[in-house]
């Protein structure tokens, strides 16, 4: 049995008294490995990188559900809206616009979630929590565009105390926005390698996990 395998097989174990979606983020990962995850049974896979996305979605299975989670620019907005079953990545109303007029004009409906800087980290992009609840209601509204829910990439650190907290926080700030405006918010991405347990635990729908199941 291939590591990749393996791998993939120990998360979904440990993942399986709950209903969170594994997604292999395959930034930086080989055509090989990729198809390694594929045949372990991953039909949901990751990527950062409009440009080296594409040229993945071109040559591997048609079946693949693909995910953009890089930081997206409103100059690539045509790569990547109706390319992706999901952004994940959505930081502003300025941008949620920009994909809506695209996916307009395409007559396509492009889902997303809104990405949170819940912990105000400066090298992150983001909503803070005040700007999503001005925004939240416009956003909405918006042609073609599909809001499945939030996303949160969590800091960097081994304090699980507080980590457990951000994601408590995110989950009820999803409930709150759903109540408000009386409007489902079906997913939460958030959880990566090193924190996913935790992320699971507070109600993750979407886990996004690399090195974890890439590296040996």
């Amino acid at each position: 049995m291939s590591s990749v395998r393996e791998n993939i097989e120990k998360i979904k174990s440990e993942i399986s008294s709950t209903n969170a979606k594994l997604i292999a983020v395959s930034k930086y990962v080989s055509i090989d490995k990729i198809k390694e995850a594929y045949e372990a049974g991953i039909r949901d896979f990751a990527e950062s990188k409009a440009n080296d996305a594409l040229e993945k979605i071109e040559i591997l299975p048609k079946d693949i559900r693909w995910h953009f989670i890089g930081h997206l620019q409103t100059n690539k907005v045509k790569k990547v809206t109706g390319n992706f079953e999901l952004i994940h990545s959505v930081d502003s109303y300025r941008l949620a616009s920009s994909i809506s007029a695209f996916a307009k004009n395409h007559d396509l409906v492009q889902n997303v979630l809104l990405q949170v800087n819940l912990a105000q980290e400066e090298q992150k992009s983001g909503f803070s929590k005040q700007e999503l609840e001005e925004d939240f209601a416009q956003i909405i509204t918006l042609d073609n565009i599909h809001v499945e829910g939030l996303m949160m990439m969590a800091p960097y650190t081994d304090d699980k105390v507080y980590l457990g907290r951000l994601f408590e926080d995110m989950s009820n700030l999803k409930k709150e926005l759903s109540s408000k405006h009386s409007y489902e918010l079906k997913e939460l991405s958030m959880g990566m390698s090193n924190d996913y347990p935790l992320a699971v635990k507070a109600g993750a729908t979407m886990i996004r996990i690399g090195s974890k199941i890439f590296n040996s």
